[in-house]
C-alpha cells in the first residue's frame, strides 16, 4: 500500500507493533488512509487482521507505534474520534431478547442518533417484516443484517469492519459494496476484513494492507 503524506491523511499508522502471547503478529507497520479509500486489510488466519482493526479503532493499545486521526495521536483527541467513527466487530452484537428494532434503536441512541425511522433502516437491508421478531429468532444473516442496518444512518466518516459480508448472501454483498462506494465518494473511508471476493470495488479502487502469518 502506497504511503502518502501522512498531514493530509485522514487515518495514519506509524511504526505499529502488536505482540500476541509472545507472538509478534506484525511490526514497523506504517500507513495512510485517506478520505475516499476503501482499504482491506487482508492475510491468512491468525496474521493479526482483527488486532490490526481494533488498534486502529482504538479498542486496543499497540505494542509500539501510534495512530493518528487528522495529525493527533487518537488517544489525545478521544472524543473526535470517535464521534467519526463507526467499528462493527465480527460478531454481530445483537441482543437476543430484543426484537431487530429494538436493537437498531438501541445501538443508534448509544452512538448519539435521536431522529431516524428503523423501519426504513431495516427495510434498506432486506429485513421488511422482521421488525417485532425477536434477535433470538432470526439467522445468522439477519442478525449480521441487523448489525449493519446502522450503516444505512451513520454520519461517522470512518467506518472499521470486521468481516462484514459474513453470513451474507451475494445480492446483499453487492449492495454493500455499492454502500461501501457511496461512503467513500462522500469523503469517508472504509476499513474492512473479508475472505469474500467482492464482485463490484474492482483492484482500481480497493487498496489493500496485507499481513503474513509468523511462525516465530
Amino acid at each position: 500500500m502506497t504511503k502518502s503524506n501522512q498531514s493530509n491523511a485522514l487515518l495514519s499508522a506509524n511504526e505499529l507493533t502488536c505482540i500476541r502471547e509472545e507472538r509478534i503478529l506484525f511490526d514497523g507497520l506504517s500507513f495512510n488512509i485517506n478520505a475516499g479509500d476503501i482499504v482491506q486489510i487482508e492475510g491468512p488466519n491468525g496474521a493479526g487482521k482483527t488486532s490490526l482493526l481494533r488498534i486502529i479503532a482504538g479498542l486496543s493499545r499497540p505494542y509500539a507505534g501510534e495512530v493518528k486521526y487528522a495529525g493527533e495521536d487518537i488517544t489525545r483527541c478521544r472524543d473526535e474520534f470517535n464521534h467519526d467513527l463507526l467499528y462493527l466487530g465480527h460478531l454481530a452484537g445483537v441482543k437476543s431478547e430484543l426484537t431487530a428494532e429494538e436493537n437498531l434503536n438501541f445501538n443508534l441512541r448509544i452512538s448519539g442518533y435521536d431522529n431516524f425511522d428503523t423501519t426504513a433502516l431495516l427495510a434498506k437491508v432486506n429485513l421488511a417484516g422482521f421488525e417485532e421478531a425477536l434477535a433470538g429468532h432470526l439467522s445468522a444473516g439477519q442478525h449480521r443484517r441487523t448489525a449493519l442496518a446502522r450503516l444505512q444512518h451513520s454520519d461517522c466518516k470512518i467506518w472499521i469492519l470486521d468481516e462484514p459480508f459474513t453470513a451474507i448472501d451475494k445480492k446483499g454483498v453487492e449492495e454493500l459494496e455499492q454502500l461501501f462506494m457511496q461512503h467513500a465518494k462522500s469523503g469517508g473511508c472504509v476499513i474492512l476484513t473479508t475472505h469474500q471476493d467482492m464482485s463490484i470495488i474492482g483492484d482500481d479502487i480497493l487498496r489493500k494492507i496485507t499481513l503474513d502469518y509468523r511462525f516465530v
